[in-house]
């Protein structure tokens, strides 16, 4: 298992990092839209939908993703910028209000996801992440790497400090693995991470006490976005949201605290330190 998931993380990394460093920034749009398109796929399963009606979820939410790059090239960048659209800061102050507002109660509540509201909560999650993905990319591609390496981090020093310190459940009948002293050690190595990359590129650009809010609520919402897709698996029955990526489970289990964070790191950029 452990040699499985080895060899897809180096597969991985293979096609990442030359695609993220050297693709046209439309290419990177169309790849994400089909990266995207199969986290959809995945994301019918957790309606409960089978077959073809899967299948034309994620060639639907693809199409639509690669659509907005093409009717829209500026937005995403395609001439080396990203400005801020209207239509922009709606997609992505939408996807804020969703994590931050709505989802706690979501996992307060353990509510599964059917039919059409359920539909729209993928657009919700599915649709501001690839724009984040894109947009953030035009920024400069180290900057997407950077956020990339953040949610790694907490994920991490969330496992090590949780196997090591972890006596407190956070969320037991959701994901039983999680602790308090896991979110904590999250929180302790993305404030480290996060000091030492903001003092090198961010000195003068963003106050002390803004990017230290900012480092703990990216903390915080990556271990949501976690927790959201734990109880949609729970309550689907399924263990992965698919087994596209050996020894790793899917696309969605892969980018869980990414769908929570990069919209909303994407925003706070837009916010804090303006158009690239």
């Amino acid at each position: 298992m452990l040699r499985t998931r080895v060899i897809t993380a180096l597969v991985l990394v293979a096609i990442l990092l030359p695609s993220l460093f050297w693709l046209p920034q439309s290419v990177w749009a169309l790849l994400i839209a089909g990266f995207i398109g199969v986290g959809a796929w995945e994301w019918g399963a957790l309606l409960g939908w089978r077959g073809p009606a899967r299948i034309a979820l994620g060639v639907a939410t693809a199409l639509l993703c690669a659509a907005l790059a093409l009717l829209d090239p500026a937005a995403i960048g395609a001439d080396g910028f990203a400005p801020a659209q209207a239509w922009v800061f709606a997609c992505y102050g939408l996807s804020t209000v969703f994590w931050l507002l709505l989802v706690p109660f979501w996992l307060r509540g353990k509510w599964a996801v059917r039919g059409l509201p359920g539909l729209l909560v993928g657009a919700v999650v599915l649709l501001p992440t690839w724009l984040a993905m894109v947009q953030l990319r035009a920024f400069g591609a180290p900057l997407l790497l950077a956020v990339f390496a953040l949610v790694w981090m907490a994920d991490i020093a969330a496992y090590f400090a949780g196997r090591r310190f972890g006596r407190h459940k956070l969320a037991p009948t959701i994901s039983p693995g999680k602790t308090w002293e896991g979110a904590a050690g999250a929180t302790l190595g993305v404030l480290v991470y996060g000091l030492v990359l903001g003092h090198l590129h961010l000195a003068g650009k963003v106050a002390l006490p803004l990017w230290v809010l900012a480092l703990l609520l990216a903390t915080a919402v990556s271990i949501i976005g976690d927790l959201f897709e734990s109880l949609l698996k729970r309550k689907a029955g399924i263990k992965d949201s698919s087994n596209v990526l050996p020894g790793h489970g899917g696309v969605l289990d892969r980018i869980d605290s990414l769908t929570s964070t990069l919209p909303l790191v994407a925003l706070a950029w837009l916010l804090l330190v303006g158009n690239a």
